[in-house]
């Protein structure tokens, strides 16, 4: 299967599970239009607390579907948005790609990744138990943090779902995806 958009999601409001829509704009260097983590500097409360002028390396937030399809097959009752991404996405392992990789989705936008998201214990609080199940651990003893990808805005524009999306790796060396 192709990578493409399967659903988007935005929220105004500092809320874990964000509704879907029909369309989301992404705004050059800032993020989704209207969602409450939209800014060039940190808009996530703890980290707004440490240094609110530090950059925000979490402007838009990926999660693959394929998640929810393996939470699904545990018992949990996920859909997208409910944890909290602006772009589900399907036929990506986004997990794997190395920072600096580009994607671009549409015709026109483009987003690079800056890192992995850190699921934080609100989650147990959407569904007990769902904080363990998107995290694993290596057999070299590292976590496996299965809660997506960040993002910053390069080229903005609108995103819906069924848009494509093209993988465009750094030319530089590949570093692993680290938390942000």
């Amino acid at each position: 299967m192709a990578p493409k958009v399967v659903a988007v999601h935005l929220s105004p409001a500092y809320t874990m599970s964000k509704p879907s829509a029909d369309s989301i704009t992404l705004v050059t260097g800032l993020g989704v239009e209207g969602d409450a983590h939209n800014g060039a500097t940190v808009k996530h409360r703890s980290r707004v607390a440490k240094d609110p002028m530090q950059p925000n390396l979490r402007q838009v937030h990926l999660i693959h579907s394929e998640l929810f399809d393996e939470l699904r097959s545990k018992g949990f009752g996920v859909y997208p948005g409910m944890i909290g991404e602006n772009i589900t996405t399907v036929g990506i392992d986004l997990l794997s790609l190395p920072t600096g990789t580009m994607l671009k989705i549409g015709r026109q936008v483009t987003v690079k990744i800056t890192g992995l998201r850190n699921p934080c214990a609100q989650l147990d609080g959407l569904i007990p138990g769902l904080m363990k199940a998107v995290l694993g651990l290596e057999s070299n003893g590292e976590v496996i943090r299965k809660t997506g990808v960040m993002s910053v805005v390069v080229s903005g524009g609108e995103v819906r779902p069924s848009d494509r999306i093209t993988v465009e790796l750094p030319k530089s060396e590949h570093l692993p995806l680290q938390a942000v």
